[in-house]
């Protein structure tokens, strides 16, 4: 079960955090997995690890804010694998502020990374997918529905990758592509442990703690965890399965009160 064998997978932003998950997780499932990143450190890190447990794997350099890069990277996977299965849609910013403290700059920013990056990898991988077929996810948040103090431009961007996972899935049920979101809560990245050591560094501890029983269920949530949901979305069990958006958060959201 949850087999992806000779899928080929992209994953943006696979190189840490979560898309570092996923990439690992589609590998020991059997898919091929491609991963697009600006940084080529991780990014080549994970892809050695993959090789080391026996899994494909490839690595292209890739800013998906940037149209011709995206476009660069899908025409380089095609020369190398001729099809595209899976794009998971993980590359994202965060930024801490509310609609008055937010700069112009930092509102582009996050837009330009989280809305039109997903957008650009879409626009070039739908057509590909046409042919027969694939399975997208995108990654939301639980701040796209519901109010997170200070997160105004984050709030706005993954409110748009939802409306887009519906967009898709609509337009393209004609051509057997599948398009799901997930909105995963508080999870433990390296992002976490740099927001705590930029913000809080005398009392780093106490924070993490804070921020972990933010959820109902006492703790942040793991990588791998949020990638073996992703897993299962993009698999053929899932099948039934398109235009949602799955919360993954430790009852953040239903059971706050």
């Amino acid at each position: 079960m949850l087999r992806l064998d000779n899928k080929v997978a992209i994953v943006t932003g696979g190189g840490s955090g979560i898309g570092k998950a996923i990439s690992l997780l589609f590998a020991r499932q059997g898919a091929i997995v491609c991963i697009l990143d600006i940084d080529q450190e991780g990014a080549t890190s994970v892809l050695q690890q993959i090789e080391s447990e026996q899994g494909q794997a490839n690595f292209f350099r890739c800013d998906v804010s940037k149209q011709q890069e995206v476009e660069a990277a899908v025409q380089g996977i095609l020369e190398h694998y001729a099809s595209i299965d899976i794009l998971v849609n993980n590359a994202g910013i965060s930024h801490i502020g509310t609609a008055e403290s937010t700069t112009e700059g930092d509102f582009d920013r996050l837009l330009t990374v989280n809305v039109k990056g997903t957008y650009n990898c879409l626009n070039k991988v739908l057509p590909v997918m046409k042919n027969r077929g694939g399975v997208i996810l995108n990654m939301a948040s639980v701040a796209a529905s519901l109010g997170l103090q200070d997160r105004f431009a984050y709030s706005t961007t993954k409110g748009a990758v939802v409306g887009m996972t519906l967009s898709v899935a609509k337009d393209y049920l004609p051509f057997n592509i599948r398009c799901n979101c997930i909105s995963p809560g508080r999870v433990h990245t390296p992002f976490v442990d740099g927001y705590l050591q930029k913000h809080y560094p005398d009392n780093k501890d106490e924070m993490f703690e804070k921020l972990s029983k933010t959820q109902p269920i006492g703790r942040m949530g793991k990588p791998n965890e949020i990638a073996f949901l992703v897993l299962y979305l993009c698999s053929e069990e899932a099948s039934f399965i398109t235009g949602s958006d799955y919360p993954i958060d430790g009852g953040f959201l239903r059971l706050n009160t």
